[in-house]
């Protein structure tokens, strides 16, 4: 598969994995880019982004209702004696390059099985297929629709289902947010992330003749997006400032170091000289206020509302406009950085 799959995760709940991955897929598309977008989470908050007021219909009509993330898997986890096929994915009608496979409110009933699997050294073999099932029906949507991003959105927690998305993707962002609890979290992922990523190394060799094996895939770490506070003067307000710099220090000084040990860390040195990154901070994005919900109204990104869409006048306007264009240079920056190195 020549498509490329970079996972936003945090096990850390309110650290807005969904706007960002709703944001930075519908730049790259911006960039000519094919993106498929999977909502890896129960909540399907992903999915609400896109289909905005066809959620409900979505689920209840015939012809779409089982073209999403757990029904499309269903084959797999169900051991129904038929392969797994590509999904007609949603594609909004303001955007041809993006697509959606759609999330399921009970896409945690596959959890207990996918963990079994997981762990089970490959002494059960009807559970060898159900890891690899996630990467297959991945690779079939991207082949149909020639897609050369996947982003996948995962919910918050430590699950097998989070563990897999991981386990088949190229690449990783962490999304945080500077309060209390963003360090003990990025502690917990220092020493979970290596983790998994072994694992995906002994569980490729285990289900190496599986019908759905594991990618060789390389999980490597691209940075991580502090977000989420306010602003003071056009600069982070004063509580916030000494906590976006103590996770800055420990993503260079602890979570870099564990990760490079078992080569999960690009080499970000050319992006360095070429001014689009300083350290491992892809962005600080401060908290979108009124354009978030605008955007979610009008079902697209907050840095691609127009004037018409934003709705006011006169200096409200103006500083909407000014904020929006903002937001723009940040994720247009942040989505140059996933190209150059995910490639």
């Amino acid at each position: 598969m020549n498509a490329k799959i970079v996972v936003l995760f945090n096990h850390k709940g309110g650290v807005s994995k969904t706007t960002t991955t709703y944001n930075l897929g519908w730049m790259l598309t911006q960039f000519g880019k094919k993106v498929l977008f999977v909502d890896g989470d129960p909540q399907c908050n992903l999915t609400e982004l896109f289909l905005h007021d066809k959620f409900d219909d979505y689920y209840l009509n015939d012809d779409t209702k089982n073209h999403n993330l757990k029904d499309a898997l269903a084959v797999a986890f169900e051991g129904t004696p038929r392969p797994i096929e590509a999904i007609n994915c949603f594609s909004p009608d303001n955007n041809d390059h993006a697509f959606l496979i759609p999330g399921h409110m009970d896409l945690a009933e596959y959890e207990s099985s996918l963990s079994l699997a997981l762990n089970s050294n490959n002494a059960i073999v009807t559970l060898q297929n159900l890891p690899g099932s996630f990467y297959e029906l991945i690779r079939l949507c991207c082949e149909k629709y020639g897609i050369d991003y996947v982003l996948i959105d995962m919910n918050p927690g430590l699950s097998a289902i989070n563990q897999t998305f991981l386990m088949i993707s190229d690449a990783f962002i962490v999304p945080t947010n500077p309060d209390p609890f963003s360090t003990m979290a990025l502690k917990t992922l220092k020493s979970v992330l290596p983790r998994w990523k072994r694992q995906a190394q002994n569980a490729r060799m285990l289900f190496q003749g599986a019908s759905y094996p594991l990618p060789e895939s390389e999980i490597k770490f691209i940075g991580e997006i502090i977000q989420r506070f306010n602003l003071r003067n056009q600069k982070a307000a004063r509580p916030y400032v000494g906590k976006i710099e103590e996770i800055k220090q420990y993503i260079e000084n602890e979570f870099v170091p564990a990760l490079a040990q078992l080569n999960m860390v690009y080499d970000i040195t050319p992006l360095q000289q070429a001014g689009l990154l300083q350290d491992h901070c892809l962005a600080e994005i401060s908290e979108f206020g009124a354009l978030l919900q605008k955007a979610n109204d009008n079902a697209v990104p907050v840095f691609a509302l127009t004037k018409e869409q934003i709705g006011e006048r006169g200096p409200i306007l103006e500083q909407m406009e000014s904020s929006r264009d903002r937001f723009r240079s940040i994720i247009e920056n942040i989505a140059r950085v996933v190209m150059e190195l995910v490639q």
